[in-house]
């Protein structure tokens, strides 16, 4: 391993979305730093398969309000 090309290994704490936490090492922040998550897996929809809505008002909700009334003639 090349010597001062790796940065600095070290432990942090987490803290989940729920208030629960742990210890695992990072190369983020610096030692003894805690990481407070704003989505993880127990709240993320991809994890709990929950249909909670992030983005509203994406191109095809666009398309359908402006377009969704026009019916096509017979």
């Amino acid at each position: 391993m090349k010597q001062d090309i790796h940065p600095d290994y070290h432990t942090i704490k987490v803290v989940m979305t729920d208030g629960t936490t742990f210890e695992t090492r990072s190369t983020w922040g610096s030692e003894g730093d805690t990481l407070n998550l704003e989505i993880d897996p127990k709240s993320h929809p991809a994890w709990t398969g929950g249909a909670r809505q992030i983005t509203e008002g994406g191109r095809v909700a666009r398309f359908n309000k402006r377009f969704g009334g026009l019916k096509l003639k017979k």
